[in-house]
């Protein structure tokens, strides 16, 4: 998985940090980033509680992070060197906010909640004291977040943590504390829920914040803790599927619903009575007008329309338990993943063949199960290669993504021809590759075709995009007259922006964007584009649109500079 910077390292130095500063913090949120990108399998296979749906190891690696690059987005905004350069409040703000609008799941939302609670102490101090403080405001905040909070949990683990420190001392003493008595807390947590006793398994989200303990302890001593033994096999639950937070063996409610929500926070109280009513695992987190919901209900409906009369939801997340599979986290290795069916001479269910810019995003598709074809600059995939690519793709449906309104003609021809082969094509008319990034984040295999195929066309259709390109001569456009060299946004095909530098003209698009609305911002990044480029939008996103998320993928070579996705 790839790394973010880590300027500071006390083994450098030679000796133990004394002050969380926030080149420390920094550290800290790159670590254990990567920490839960390591376990992230060990902690999806003995995921039993609040919901059997082995995911929370690639919930928590998503929400940090989403931390990790909100403080690197800092770190790059412009006028962080020098004198300038982010302080402590400015770094673990920033890790908090970026964990609450990345988090994901039942145990990723507390981590962002535990991490909130500790901005709200290390803001004024990193000392050993003030990091004491912090994990104790953490562990109550988190726990008061839960609707039901349940001993034997990530929440029990949060307040060993705290506990063991409560005493104080230097930064490395209370850090090695906190890692040890969490660690404790985790051990016994089979012994506090009977789930876990009955698996003979510890409990996934409390091994993850040990997990995020153990980072902690390594930036600020040089030295990582002893790991955590394998985790064992889960013992099979018979007859008690879907257990859920508050109703030990009782069969849980079918969907999980998580969104962001802008919200006053007596519109909250009186949402968490709803929400409390229709479902289990409510856990809502948050405050300053954000928050982010997450709860298990029978009635997705009737969930989000709560969070409507609170106020605004933003980035709405439905799965239905029944056919919940954990996806591959991005840069999150996982080397347990069973070969493709077509890789073992079967025919697949389903696939998904896309047409894509650049090796870098082909490779990031076809990591995601895709079956790709890489278009050439200034040489678009023909019928026949399309066709090929489907019949490559061994399966009985197939839906494909062209990605290129100029291929539409040519994908349909394809489709034609391989349902006279007998194989069942979906041409869903994707113009862009951020489209196409839409679409696959939604698929399932496991639901019905017609229902992926729906699902799939609704996310690109919900994407606004734009591209970056350089004039090549001088030419007029909707935007006027170009000359050779300039800049030219794009957006929606259209020239609406002419500029001189890429950066510049860049951010002009995203605001333009943005006017319209959005959740999500997708950055495509090639490798001609200016060095910083991402580092430099994301700031600028998260500076002036409060509930708006970011994510980069590099496009590598054979791409525009730069793509544009708003969903």
């Amino acid at each position: 998985m790839s790394r973010a910077p880590q300027p500071f390292d006390p083994a450098d130095r030679g000796d133990e940090r004394l002050v969380l500063d926030a080149e420390a913090v920094r550290a800290w949120s790159a670590r254990t980033a990567e920490a839960l990108g390591r376990e992230r399998a060990a902690i999806d296979a003995i995921n039993v509680f609040p919901v059997a749906d082995g995911d929370t190891g690639t919930n928590l690696y998503l929400t940090a992070d989403a931390g990790r690059r909100a403080v690197e987005a800092v770190f790059a905004a412009p006028g962080a060197a020098g004198a300038s350069a982010p302080d402590t409040a400015d770094a673990v703000r920033a890790l908090a906010h970026g964990a609450l609008l990345g988090a994901r799941g039942n145990s990723g939302t507390i981590l962002s909640q535990l991490l909130r609670g500790m901005a709200a102490v290390l803001a004024d101090g990193g000392d050993g004291d003030h990091l004491a403080r912090a994990l104790d405001t953490a562990a109550a905040s988190a726990r008061a977040a839960v609707a039901h909070p349940e001993e034997g949990t990530i929440l029990t683990v949060a307040s060993a943590a705290a506990a063991g420190c409560a005493a104080g001392g230097t930064l490395p003493e209370v850090a090695r504390k906190a890692y040890d008595g969490a660690r404790t807390a985790l051990e016994a947590t089979p012994g506090q829920l009977a789930v876990l006793g009955r698996a003979g398994v510890v409990d996934a989200g409390g091994q993850g914040l040990v997990a995020v303990l153990g980072a902690l302890v390594e930036t600020v001593t040089g030295r990582a803790p002893e790991p955590l033994p394998p985790s064992p096999a889960v013992r099979a639950l018979p007859e008690r599927p879907g257990e859920t937070c508050g109703h030990d063996g009782a069969q849980g409610p079918g969907y999980e619903v998580l969104y962001l929500l802008e919200a006053e926070d007596a519109a909250v109280e009186l949402l968490k009575a709803r929400l409390d009513a229709l479902g289990d695992s409510l856990v809502v987190v948050g405050g300053d007008g954000l928050w982010n919901v997450h709860v298990h209900v029978d009635d997705a409906g009737a969930a989000v329309e709560a969070g409507i009369e609170a106020g605004r939801p933003h980035r709405i997340r439905v799965t239905h338990f029944a056919s919940a599979a954990p996806a591959p986290a991005p840069d999150a290795p996982d080397h347990t993943a069973e070969a493709p069916a077509h890789a073992r001479g079967e025919r697949a269910q389903r696939a998904v063949v896309a047409v894509l810019p650049g090796e870098g995003l082909a490779g990031l598709c076809a990591e995601a199960g895709a079956t790709t074809l890489q278009a050439r600059p200034g040489e678009p995939p023909t019928g026949d290669e399309l066709l090929d690519a489907v019949r490559r793709a061994h399966a009985r449906e197939v839906v494909l993504l062209p990605n290129d309104t100029e291929l539409r003609a040519a994908a349909a021809s394809a489709a034609e021809r391989a349902r006279a082969e007998g194989i069942r094509v979906a041409l869903i008319p994707t113009r862009a590759a951020v489209q196409g990034i839409a679409a696959l984040a939604v698929h399932e295999p496991g639901r019905s075709f017609d229902e992926d195929v729906v699902a799939m066309t609704a996310a690109a259709g919900a994407t606004r995009y734009a591209e970056l390109a350089v004039a090549a001569r001088q030419s007029f456009t909707s935007a006027g007259v170009c000359q050779a060299g300039d800049v030219l946004g794009l957006i929606e095909g259209d020239v609406a922006v002419i500029g001189q530098d890429l950066t510049a003209t860049a951010r002009t698009v995203l605001d333009r964007m943005l006017q319209a609305g959005g959740e999500l911002v997708t950055l495509v990044v090639a490798d001609s584009a200016p060095a910083g480029l991402a580092d430099t939008l994301e700031a600028h996103v998260r500076r002036g649109y409060l509930a708006v998320d970011t994510v980069t993928y590099h496009a590598g070579e054979g791409a525009p500079p730069l793509l544009v996705g708003v969903e």
